[in-house]
């Protein structure tokens, strides 16, 4: 499984995970020309037959793989496990603390036979306290404080999104991409590398954590906050649409007020600075809202673009099916479900050499690779890989 092309070309990932951040993590690497093996139960990954709002789990973050099922309540198995890993620059897991040992996975034991892998354990937490704990995205948003900075203290809310998952599975791979760094430079052999779920959040709220730190103020939500520009905020529009529109420098104050007629705000004396504007926004505000109440948005559109204004319609996911920019060429890709099913995907969101990656990529039928891996294997000398890398 090389040639590529792609910059991982000729790294060969093996993936033991399951649900979101694991599978994230191999993903974006197989997208980045890695093979990728995903180990997988008998009865396959639990989340192949997710519905609901599920059903996307295993398709979209499972794509490019190639499928192995083992039963490591066979000795055959567990032996072709190990010579698995032997053969491969990379293990992901994403198991709870001590489960990998029951099957003579456990770290001490990677270590001791596979001195060269790289092991990339995605786990609830780092060491610490709390490392024994599950996790769950939903479980870090509240934790870390993010669910109250996205609804508020009383009425916590999360993010629209699995984005803790997937932002834990891009961390996992930017450290993986490190590792495989310092090995090809000779600097050292395998790593160990931990990531955590929570921490993940952590970071993802340390603006405001540091924000308190160096003023003493509690930090407000998203919905009560202190606007930081005279003009931030979501309007209605003459159609019943409504459109978000983003004031934010001294040149866009100037042109706003000029294009939708607000003399009164242009040439008031006590509104020359941004700061003036913030204080002043309890009248300034309705106003706009009652020009662009009078606004279709396609035109609205037409002029603040033209303005280079910042704005936006306020779209649900499905809209985005339709959006010029994301059925540009190379926005949308094809990729084909375990079934042949065709669905269209976002492009992984970098342009490599003027281009988008992950036309094509296909989701693997369960043990669809076995036998193929296991020839592979029978083939491979054991030492050919670790030379290699």
């Amino acid at each position: 499984m090389t040639g590529t092309g792609l910059p991982l070309d000729g790294v060969r990932v093996v993936e033991m995970t399951h649900m979101v951040m694991g599978p994230t993590c191999g993903m974006v690497l197989a997208q980045l020309g890695a093979e990728v093996i995903k180990v997988e139960p008998p009865v396959g990954d639990k989340t192949r037959s997710l519905g609901g709002m599920g059903t996307s789990f295993f398709p979209l973050f499972n794509r490019g793989k190639r499928s192995v099922v083992l039963d490591f309540t066979h000795a055959e198995d567990r032996e072709t496990m190990h010579r698995l890993l032997e053969s491969a620059d990379v293990f992901l897991e994403n198991f709870r603390d001590g489960q990998l040992e029951k099957q003579g996975l456990g770290a001490e034991e990677l270590r001791r036979k596979h001195p060269h892998l790289i092991v990339a354990g995605h786990k609830g937490f780092l060491s610490g306290p709390y490392e024994h704990r599950p996790a769950l995205d939903e479980v870090v948003q509240m934790m870390s404080g993010l669910a109250a900075m996205t609804g508020t203290r009383d009425r916590p809310q999360r993010v629209g999104s699995s984005a803790n998952d997937i932002m834990g599975g891009m961390f996992g791979a930017i450290a993986i991409l490190a590792a495989l760094y310092e090995k090809r430079g000779g600097k050292r052999d395998g790593a160990d590398i931990r990531i955590g779920l929570f921490e993940n959040c952590l970071f993802l709220v340390a603006q405001h954590m540091v924000e308190y730190e160096m003023t003493g103020r509690k930090p407000r939500s998203m919905p009560e906050r202190e606007h930081a520009w005279p003009i931030y905020d979501i309007f209605d529009t003459a159609e019943g649409e409504r459109i978000f529109i983003g004031v934010v420098t001294e040149g866009h104050w100037w042109s706003f007020c000029r294009e939708f007629a607000l003399p009164e705000f242009a040439d008031d004396p006590s509104l020359r600075n941004t700061t003036d504007r913030i204080l002043a926004r309890g009248r300034i505000i309705p106003r706009v809202a009652e020009v662009i109440k009078g606004w279709k948005i396609a035109d609205l559109s037409a002029r603040l673009d033209a303005l280079n204004i910042a704005y936006s319609p306020i779209n649900r996911p499905e809209d985005l099916l339709h959006d010029p920019h994301v059925l540009r060429p190379g926005g949308l890709v094809q990729n084909f479900n375990a079934d042949g099913a065709p669905f269209r995907v976002p492009a992984l969101p970098v342009e490599w050499n003027g281009g988008n990656i992950g036309e094509g990529l296909k989701v693997p039928v369960l043990g669809a690779d076995t036998e193929a891996v296991r020839a592979e294997l029978d083939k491979q000398t054991p030492s050919s890989k670790n030379n290699a890398a």
